[in-house]
């Protein structure tokens, strides 16, 4: 309905400036006949073109008034989701487990500190931590074989991989923050979705889980890599255990814990691990490069709304 009444809108403004032509020429008196052959003549002319530019001030008109409605709620508090909940539930079981084979399995490496006899008496002796560690390795097994499958089948996972994979990018943003700083330049990075921290974090936790899983199988059924295996290489797993254990610990308490909590950015911490939300202030401090592209992608499918509405 509205399409007629503009198609109709545009004819009868053609007609009157046909008739305000003819008045303005001295010609008003032409006949009736050659005056409809002129209107109808004007009207094959001008009607599509009048069309053709009526939509695009139109189409224009939209995408401003679309930009301007995205600039507005750009000004308010705004939330990204960052990660999904089936990354979260994995992240979740990831850390639970972590912790629970760190608080059951570094006093072994201290048993005469003060801090393992407490830990130990707390979980009810021996016995029930050593249950407790295999558990908590069972739980770290199982979302280790689950983000694989993540990583293979699911479009986000897929998507992810790509995003973590080093760059050339993450050496230069290195230099450029070591330049930021000592003080040699005004600007640190630009991250995009994930930065060098983060895709270090990533990448340490395979390479952690690879060995620790690995060497911890092997003592979890010590007596069957007994008959393939000589003693020896049980102890060098033992001892590599032991110390990746070590590692992983000193990693998540001064690299891991600081950047995503203890930060002065973040202190007391943040509740991205449950929510998976991130504001739109961190995502312009942290992630402004993922912050623009995410931007430039919504006004570009705004105005491919707008294009679509006005067929």
């Amino acid at each position: 309905m509205d399409e007629n009444n503009n198609q109709k809108d545009i004819h009868d403004s053609i007609v009157r400036n046909v008739e305000e032509a003819f008045r303005q020429v001295g010609s008003a008196d032409v006949g009736d006949e050659l005056r409809q052959e002129i209107e109808k003549e004007v009207l094959e002319q001008l009607e599509p073109e009048l069309k053709t530019r009526v939509k695009q001030v139109v189409g224009e008109r939209l995408r401003e008034i679309r930009r301007k409605k995205i600039l507005r709620e750009q000004d308010k508090e705004e939330w990204f989701q960052r990660f999904s909940l089936t990354f979260r539930i994995q992240h979740i079981v990831l850390f639970v487990s972590v912790i629970l084979l760190i608080l059951t399995g570094l006093p072994l490496k201290f048993p005469e500190s003060w801090w393992a006899k407490f830990l130990f008496s707390s979980l009810g002796a021996f016995a029930p931590a050593k249950i407790v560690h295999r558990v908590s390795a069972g739980g770290l097994i199982t979302v280790a074989v689950f983000h694989i499958f993540y990583l293979l089948f699911l479009k986000e996972g897929r998507r992810m991989f790509l995003d973590v994979l080093p760059r050339p990018k993450d050496l230069l943003d290195v230099i450029a923050n070591l330049k930021y700083f000592l003080g040699f330049s005004g600007a640190p990075a630009q991250f995009g979705r994930f930065s060098y921290i983060e895709k270090f974090d990533y990448w340490a936790v395979y390479w952690g889980i690879v060995i620790m899983v690995g060497t911890g199988l092997a003592l979890w059924f010590q007596d069957a890599f007994m008959s393939i295996m000589p003693k020896f290489v049980i102890d060098i797993m033992k001892e590599a255990h032991s110390d990746e254990a070590l590692l992983a610990t000193l990693a998540i308490v001064i690299w891991h814990f600081y950047n995503v909590h203890l930060n002065p950015d973040r202190f007391p911490g943040t509740l991205l691990w449950w929510h998976g939300r991130i504001s739109r202030e961190e995502m312009l401090k942290d992630h402004p490069l993922e912050y623009e592209r995410m931007m430039t992608e919504r006004l570009k499918n705004s105005d491919e709304d707008g294009e679509n509405a006005q067929e």
